[in-house]
């Protein structure tokens, strides 16, 4: 068996994440009336959705998708609006010393996600450190 990243989300809202990560990552594998497990193969990852208390804001930042080019970051972006998830496009942005296109989907619970590309490596960074990568931060100025 090949390595895959495992997720475990609390949701907040069991039902309409289903329905996020259903348009987002395709069929669940797995659908209990209290759990359910999605397995895409590209990229490989396993996430776990089970209901749970949602407070604030926690120590993720957010959660990302790297593919290998500024074309698939369209036919991803595309995709899932074809899913009718709302997208939230940036071309050439620089952040976290890197120069990238990119696309941000946000679930039910406010989880960003980020599908990007880096289209060349940076030696300063050209964001505010800080608030690199906060929700609301790309709308700011230049982010991850």
């Amino acid at each position: 068996m090949s390595s895959a990243v495992h997720i475990s989300l609390n949701v907040s809202d069991l039902p309409r994440s289903t329905d996020f990560y259903r348009r987002f990552l395709g069929e669940p594998k797995k659908l209990k009336s209290d759990y359910a497990k999605f397995v895409a193969l590209e990229p490989r990852i396993h996430l776990a959705l089970q209901p749970g208390r949602i407070t604030g804001t926690g120590p993720l930042s957010h959660l990302g998708i790297r593919v290998d080019s500024s074309d698939r970051v369209r036919e991803w972006k595309n995709d899932l609006q074809g899913r009718g998830l709302a997208t939230e496009e940036e071309k050439r942005e620089s952040c976290c010393y890197a120069l990238q296109d990119k696309f941000w989907v946000t679930d039910p619970d406010g989880n960003r996600w980020e599908v990007y590309t880096v289209l060349e490596d940076l030696e300063t960074e050209a964001g505010v450190a800080s608030a690199c990568c906060e929700p609301g931060a790309e709308a700011e100025s230049s982010c991850c």
